[in-house]
This record gives C-alpha cells, sequence and structure tokens, in this order.
C-alpha cells in the first residue's frame, strides 16, 4: 500500500484538516509564489510597461511618524517664534489628534547642517543619513488626507484610509513578480509592535493572497510553522506537499477559483523556503566590517539587522522589501525621545546605502524613507515636557538610488513649515512616482473587483518629474 491509498477514502476538507498541522496550517497561506502570472494588458505585466529604472524598492517605514521639523526641515522663523502663539489664519478650520485651544509655536532644539554638493540640509540627529545627501531626493511637501495613525498607516500603504485594499508591495508583486523562484517577492521586517493598521500594511487586499506580504522574523524560525514538526522529514514534507497539491489541481480545474492556484504555488514556495530562508537570515557568514558598519550583532533582532537583511534580501532578487520600525509617536518629550529613536536607525540606513552603493545594487535598488504623516510645529503639552501633534498637510520623505535625482529637494513650505508653499505633491503622485521607477504606468497596473477596475493611485496621481534623473 502506497501513502496516497489511504486518502482514497478520505474527503479533500479531512485530509488538509490531517496534513494541516503537519504544514504549518493556516500559516502556509501567507506564503508567496515565485511568480505573479502575466495578463495580456490591463492588469499583471510581467516585465512593466516600459523600462525600469528600479529592480527591487526597499520602503522603510517609520511607524508613529518622527517629527520631519527636527530632522529635515530647517525653519529658523519657527525657532525665532518659539513659544509665541500661533496665527490665528493657521487655526482655521485645522483639525487636530490632541491640540486644543490656541497652541504655542515649537521650534526645534536641534542644529541644522548643509552637506555634499547638493547642500541638503539635515539635523544633527541624523550624521550616516546626511552623508548621502547627494544620493537623497526629498520631497518636503507631502500631504495626506487623514492625522490620526491607522487610517493615515493605510493611506500611506494603500492609498485609501480603510482597509481592504492592497498595499504598494502587493501591487508591485502582481505587476512585476519576483525575480527569485525560493524567496517570496515581497518581504515585510518588523521592529517593534505592529502599527495601528496591523497586518494590513503588508496586505494584498482584494488582490489574490500570493501577493501579499511574508513577515520574516531575525530570531527563531524566521517564518513561524515554516519547520518541519519533530518526526517529519523533508522527503516527508515532499510526499504530503505533492498529495495535497494534486489534490488541488483536481478542485482547480473542477472550478477555476484562482486561490486554489495561490494553495497551491504556497505550499511548494513553503517547501523550498525550507532551505532558503534559514540561509539567507544567517549573517553570520557576513565580514565583520560590515556588521561593524551596521552595528549589527548576529543573530540578534534589531533595526540594524533587519537593514542588512534587506539588502541580502535585494541583492537575492526579492522585488519588495519593507522595514518597519515603531516607537516615533512622541506626543510627549520630543527632544528627549528622538535622539535615542534616531540613534537607532541613522547608523544602519547609512549603512544600508553605502553598502548598496559599493556592491554596485544602489542604482537598480530604490530606497524609501517616510511615515504615515508629520508633526505640527505647533507645541503639545506644556514646554518642560515638549511635544508634537499629528500633522498631515505637509512633510518630508525621501528616496534614494532607483533612477531619482539625488541631491534634489521637491516642494517648500511655508516659514513655519505648516502649508506647502509650492511644489505640493499627494499620496497618490509618491505612489505613481514610485510605481514609475519601476517601470510600471500607474494608471495602466489595474485589478477588476466588484465590478469595476481599482488601481494603487484610484482616480488621481501624477509622477513627479522632478525627482527622476
Amino acid at each position: 500500500m502506497t501513502m496516497l491509498d489511504p486518502l482514497h477514502d478520505l474527503t479533500r476538507r479531512a485530509l488538509l484538516g490531517r496534513v494541516g498541522a503537519g504544514m504549518g496550517g493556516a500559516a502556509l497561506v501567507s506564503l508567496l509564489a515565485k511568480d505573479a502570472p502575466a495578463a495580456p494588458s490591463g492588469g499583471e505585466v510581467g516585465n512593466g510597461h516600459f523600462p525600469a529604472k528600479a529592480k527591487s524598492v526597499i520602503f522603510i517605514h517609520m511607524v508613529g511618524a518622527p517629527s520631519h521639523l527636527d530632522l529635515y526641515e530647517h525653519k529658523p522663523a519657527l525657532r525665532k517664534f518659539d513659544g509665541k502663539e500661533c496665527p490665528p489664519e493657521y487655526l482655521e478650520g485645522a483639525r487636530f489628534a490632541f491640540i486644543r485651544g490656541t497652541p504655542k509655536l515649537l521650534g526645534s532644539e536641534f542644529e541644522f547642517q548643509k552637506h555634499g554638493e547638493s547642500g541638503l540640509e539635515f539635523s544633527e540627529l541624523v550624521p550616516h543619513i546626511a552623508k548621502h545627501a547627494d544620493s537623497i531626493a526629498m520631497v518636503k511637501t507631502l500631504h495626506t488626507e487623514q492625522f490620526n495613525h491607522g487610517p493615515a498607516q493605510l493611506f500611506f500603504h494603500t492609498g485609501f484610509p480603510r482597509f481592504g485594499r492592497p498595499v504598494l508591495g502587493s501591487w508591485t508583486s502582481y505587476g512585476l513578480g519576483s525575480e527569485n523562484e525560493n524567496l517570496p517577492g515581497f518581504v515585510a521586517l518588523i521592529t517593534g509592535s505592529v502599527g495601528g493598521a496591523g497586518n494590513a500594511m503588508w496586505g494584498s487586499g482584494f488582490l489574490p493572497t500570493v501577493h501579499q506580504g511574508v513577515e520574516f522574523r531575525s530570531s527563531g524560525d524566521p517564518v513561524l510553522f515554516l519547520s518541519n514538526p519533530k518526526g517529519v522529514t523533508r522527503d516527508d514534507r515532499r510526499t504530503v506537499v505533492d498529495a495535497v497539491n494534486d489534490l488541488n489541481r483536481l478542485q482547480l480545474a473542477d472550478v477555476g477559483d484562482p486561490e486554489i492556484a495561490t494553495r497551491i504555488s504556497q505550499y511548494e514556495m513553503a517547501y523550498r523556503m525550507q532551505a532558503s530562508v534559514p540561509e539567507l537570515m544567517d549573517t553570520r557568514g557576513e565580514p565583520q566590517h560590515v556588521h561593524d558598519m551596521y552595528g549589527t550583532q548576529p543573530g540578534k533582532a534589531s533595526f540594524a539587522n533587519n537593514c542588512l537583511l534587506a539588502r541580502r534580501l535585494v541583492e537575492r532578487g526579492v522585488r519588495f522589501v519593507q522595514l518597519m520600525d515603531q516607537g516615533w509617536d512622541h506626543h510627549n518629550g520630543v527632544f528627549q525621545n528622538l535622539p535615542r529613536k534616531t540613534k537607532q536607525v541613522d547608523k544602519p540606513i547609512g549603512a544600508l546605502l553605502t553598502d548598496l552603493r559599493q556592491r554596485g545594487l544602489l542604482d537598480e535598488t530604490l530606497v524609501v524613507w517616510g511615515a504615515e504623516f508629520g508633526r505640527t510645529p505647533l507645541l503639545q503639552s506644556d514646554r518642560s515636557k515638549a511635544g508634537r501633534d499629528h500633522h498631515k498637510d505637509a512633510y518630508t520623505v525621501w528616496m534614494a538610488g532607483g533612477g531619482t535625482k539625488g541631491g534634489t529637494v521637491v516642494g517648500e513650505t511655508d516659514e513655519l513649515g505648516y502649508f506647502p508653499a509650492n511644489d505640493p505633491v499627494t499620496m497618490h503622485d509618491w505612489h505613481a512616482t514610485i510605481l514609475h521607477l519601476l517601470g510600471i504606468d500607474h494608471e495602466r497596473l489595474t485589478f477588476k473587483y466588484q465590478g469595476r477596475p481599482f488601481r494603487l493611485t484610484d482616480v488621481a496621481g501624477n509622477v513627479v518629474e522632478k525627482l527622476l534623473a
């Protein structure tokens, strides 16, 4: 009797129930296939709509939203009028998460300096990032429509403030697939707790689940339930995968549900990842000077380790790597807490840019830095424990590599850093530009859902040409 003989007496539902524990159960549903199948037009584009500048993206999200006014926006007038009441014209119709009444202005306590031939200004808190001034294309007038964390985080990743839409990484996977058959096309690396939007920040929404992000962990099992249970060999796993997918293919032929095709590819990917992921996550083979540059300790979970892993992922052909670091919501003690947080991320981000350049990868890797919104030029709480509230009207994000024009600043805010003075950039513009650098026309990358075509940029968005090399 073969191993498959007993299966004749089982329903498909019962079979999947029996093997679920050995396969890692529902956790495997989050694993991706090696490629997105191509469509003739409108949807998945395979190699893109036109030649790409960037082959992959490292998307860095500072969850909670750091104060751009203390990192990238030098406003001498704000410092000059520190402690004065905010002019009433700024407050007319304004909505804040916590500020009430007539707030006072809050200037930065940190020094700013120009860097590189471009003369981009950076705070003293980010000296390692500042060394790459001539590689950074900065937007100072990004504005969002949301001022609370959860909706703003969704808007930052999906262009929509409610649950159910695919994130940028999922659209990228849908459009371009992966260049490594043994690793997912979209990976998420997280330090700290997940933000208010939860795992929807790497979710596929209404796209097939094959395109959602896979969370890799820096310690323990890199992917939950990827390891074989005790007593199950790799050959045993291969037999189970083959048996389950034979049944899945029969069901796919019968009903044509694309989620069954997703399930087939995910089981296969899970099997391949058992070998590829442990090798990827083991950074002990990296030279000591690389660990020193990033500030990493092999086997220890940290944002620095995730930056090193991001380089290793794009080096192996992973299309989209999303780094999320929590702890930037400084409603109190911004001048005490911000230096502590920037010390954790400035060196690793600077090292990531240096490492990519030294390996010849920066030209084809788009590095994106940002958050769900910015911080007000207004004082929250009293001066002894000064904080900054959420600010949606204008804030700073930046890109480097991947076809961007380094040493560039797009947009300028007014003297208090409150509203855009010129070149406002919408979230849909920001997303359209990232897709453009990947060789994708944001108006043509669509998916039909509930009877109509959807796209990441909804019905708006223009590529920010000034950011392009």
